[in-house]
């Protein structure tokens, strides 16, 4: 009996992490779309990182400092604030993307926030033409 309690918790986890990804995918893969990029791309492990450094407007070879650890944890950060503001959100939804990607991910692709360029540049140029 305990093998088979054991047996569906496992596969029961198994079930809601699968489930978890796949939201993942579906909120990165409109976001991709959003900006311009091919959706594809936010399924492929490495180059899903480099599209999103691109609609950052950060530099390809940021790439490489990923895999250097604790670079990667302060980049990761500077990189979803950098989203945010590029779907002009603010950080609080930047922490949201840290932290919860598959609740704000889904919100950012599949909800009526628009890309406005790398870094929110495009956004942050309307708002100073406005105002002068």
């Amino acid at each position: 009996m305990e093998d088979f309690i054991g047996m569906l918790m496992g596969w029961t986890a198994f079930i809601v992490y699968l489930g978890v990804i796949i939201i993942t995918i579906m909120g990165m893969w409109r976001v991709f779309e959003k900006a311009g990029q091919p959706g594809w791309a936010s399924i492929i492990p490495i180059y899903n990182t480099y599209i999103l450094l691109k609609l950052a407007g950060k530099p390809g070879w940021w790439l490489l400092l990923f895999f250097i650890p604790f670079v990667n944890i302060v980049l990761a950060i500077i990189l979803m604030i950098s989203v945010a503001r590029s779907f002009d959100k603010d950080a609080g939804f930047a922490i949201g993307l840290i932290f919860l990607p598959f609740i704000f991910y889904p919100i950012l692709g599949l909800g009526s926030a628009e890309y406005i360029g790398p870094d929110g540049y495009a956004l942050i140029e309307e708002r100073h033409d406005d105002i002068v």
